[in-house]
């Protein structure tokens, strides 16, 4: 969430004459921080909140890069968080998975007017729910209605009896559909897991190729994201890494590094806060989309009264939410959460300044903490994104106390 901000100071010295004489005196205003020092300091409150571990990174409209980084890799080794450290990308992938729907759509391959049925006759049935009355616009939206009902754990225990079971997208969307509907496609938003279950089965029918395949090909290959990659049933992650922890209530804080993702088949995907930079800038950029296909993608509905108390002024797309910046405007995003690594992102309409914060610890005990980190991780990306002026390529760490 990001509240109300004034805008940055102007740095600058005053002159001042005084009493009409020819003295003149240099007048020291406050100094507005660097974005760099910035930076490092909304690292260091999201560290000052107990989160374990923090790495953020932003790219200005030149190019250049300032990185930060907070807290420890390892609650009991006490070394650093890489500042180049891999993370599950997690709901995020999504974006990457409506790239790859509008690219076929611009293909003439399918149409964001088929409905489900067309594509994946007599799968979403029963208990209300009717796949012929749902759109591929409407999934990609989470305007269908379907609900979301994910295997997941609460508590250290589930972890262990769950971290390495494996869950077919068909039993997911059965999971879903032994559910009524939450409303009619078309009259509501909530957010639907399983509707991206279902589109990234889509994919495959259309090309006759997986999701993740489609989306290596045409996404991470051209931008040269080497350093996002598909892990599918793999409970670990390539290194350096910081182990994510998760906090489920006082003195339970666990290590929930090693996990397989529930949605192994459509997003178990790592990545890097610099690759997840440089995908946002080209698809804002429009290197990834034609023009028609970005702007149906940023035709955005109103998000749920829930998701408004962490996303206040939120809008929702096709695969892509907009918000509110305090310096007026708004940008994009898709934040992803899963297995303790909690990331928010950010990205101007232009796509020429962004900013990626990935935390390393999932305070989930409380509905405050889940608040102050949404937070303090939204006003480091409203911060990065309004900077005014560019910094040099530059690291800061800070260490734990």
């Amino acid at each position: 969430m990001i509240p109300t901000l004034r805008k940055h100071l102007a740095m600058a010295l005053g002159l001042a004459a005084l009493l009409a004489a020819e003295v003149t005196t240099a007048v020291a205003q406050p100094a507005r921080p660097l974005p760099v020092e910035r930076l490092r300091q909304d690292t260091e409150a999201i560290h000052a909140l107990g989160v374990s571990g923090a790495q953020a990174r932003m790219i200005a409209p030149d190019g250049r890069q300032s990185v930060a980084t907070s807290g420890t890799a390892d609650v009991r080794t006490g070394r650093p968080v890489p500042s180049d450290g891999y993370f599950r990308m997690a709901s995020t992938s999504k974006t990457l998975i409506a790239t790859v729907v509008l690219q076929l759509e611009a293909e003439g391959r399918l149409s964001l007017d088929d409905t489900v049925d067309h594509w994946l006759p007599g799968v979403v049935r029963g208990n209300g729910n009717d796949g012929s009355r749902i759109t591929l616009r409407q999934l990609l939206r989470h305007t269908s209605g379907i609900h979301d009902d994910l295997p997941g754990y609460t508590t250290p225990e589930e972890y262990y009896q769950q971290r390495y079971d494996v869950h077919s997208p068909e039993e997911l969307v059965a999971r879903a559909l032994s559910h009524p509907p939450d409303f009619p496609p078309g009259e509501g938003w909530e957010y639907s897991n399983t509707g991206y279950v279902l589109l990234s089965t889509i994919i495959e029918k259309a090309t006759g190729r997986t999701a993740h395949q489609e989306i290596e090909d045409r996404i991470l290959r051209p931008l040269g994201l080497d350093h996002t990659r598909w892990t599918g049933t793999s409970p670990t992650l390539p290194r350096p890494h910081a182990k994510a922890y998760q906090l489920f209530g006082p003195g339970a804080l666990v290590d929930v590094t090693d996990q397989i993702p529930v949605d192994h088949e459509n997003l178990s995907f790592v990545t890097t806060t610099r690759d997840e930079n440089v995908f946002l800038r080209a698809l804002l950029a429009g290197r990834l989309l034609p023009p028609r296909q970005l702007a149906e993608m940023k035709r955005t509905v109103p998000v749920s009264a829930e998701v408004q108390q962490l996303w206040p002024g939120g809008r929702y797309g096709l695969g892509l939410a907009e918000r509110p910046l305090s310096c007026g405007g708004t940008y994009w995003s898709h934040e992803g959460g899963d297995g303790g690594y909690i990331t928010l992102n950010g990205v101007t309409d232009d796509g020429t300044r962004s900013a990626v914060v990935s935390m390393s610890e999932a305070r989930g005990d409380t509905a405050e903490h889940i608040l102050a980190q949404e937070n303090a991780a939204s006003t480091l990306i409203d911060h990065a994104l309004c900077a005014e002026g560019t910094s040099p390529t530059s690291k800061t760490q800070v260490r734990p106390q």
